[in-house]
């Protein structure tokens, strides 16, 4: 039996093309609603929109203004608002303190603070009254771990955005929450270190969550949908790790 939760609900999600994104952009398709993807590589985005099926895709990077205008000018056009919003987009990189690129450092949190930041911002005019706003955090921003702390911090920020915002939007009925991932098997880590290093530096996340093995993109996307939906109507501000253990054991 097909799952109903958002019918005629409108979604966006950021960073959909591949990964978590994707992953979170086929459960609420899934689920009902049309959804609204966006991210920097247009052909892996259109190639998403196919996967997800009820999906309209839209090039552009969080952390310029004019795309995340166009985005929600898409979303205006369809007439129905805004009722789901996933802040999933982001990037990574590391380095320990003494070897850090500031170049790197000021894309982290261009892309990461400040795109995130303009994303919600952006959408407020069309947010309707019941909606769910999530953003993706990181279980990282609470190790400590050597080389992540640009990362980390960047992924602090959001979690300390989640518990404002849900505080400055809950009297026009909108929710905000936080959903902080651990290692999940993406495409990402492969990215960043080269395709030769993932799975050596896999193999090192996965040695320290407790259920000994990387979380998938559907169980991801499983949190995102509660948080989207009618089950989680009394929770606000919050941080939702899917993490496999590793925060809290």
């Amino acid at each position: 039996m097909a799952m109903s939760q958002l019918e005629g609900k409108t979604a966006v999600v950021t960073g959909g093309s591949d990964g978590i994104g994707l992953g979170a952009a086929v459960r609420l398709a899934q689920e009902g609603a049309h959804v609204f993807i966006t991210g920097r590589r247009e052909a892996e985005l259109d190639a998403a929109a196919k996967i997800v099926g009820s999906a309209t895709a839209v090039p552009g990077d969080i952390s310029v203004p004019a795309d995340l205008d166009r985005l929600y000018e898409a979303v205006r056009a369809r007439g129905r608002g805004l009722d789901v919003l996933f802040a999933n987009a982001g990037i990574g990189g590391f380095g320990r303190l003494d070897e850090m690129d500031v170049d790197l450092l000021d894309r982290i949190y261009q892309v990461n603070i400040r795109g995130t930041f303009l994303t919600v911002q952006k959408a407020l005019p069309l947010l309707n009254e019941g909606s769910s706003v999530i953003l993706n955090a990181s279980v990282r921003a609470d190790d400590g771990w050597d080389g992540f702390g640009a990362y980390g911090a960047s992924k602090a920020a959001i979690r300390l955005f989640g518990r404002t915002w849900a505080n400055e939007l809950k009297e026009r009925g909108i929710r905000v929450n936080t959903v902080s991932p651990g290692a999940i098997s993406t495409p990402a880590v492969g990215k960043i270190v080269g395709k030769e290093n993932a799975e050596a530096v896999e193999a090192t996340f996965r040695a320290k969550v407790p259920l000994g093995r990387h979380g998938t993109v559907e169980e991801v996307a499983a949190a995102v949908s509660f948080l989207a939906s009618p089950q989680s109507s009394f929770v606000l501000g919050t941080t939702l790790y899917v993490d496999g253990g590793e925060n809290g054991i």
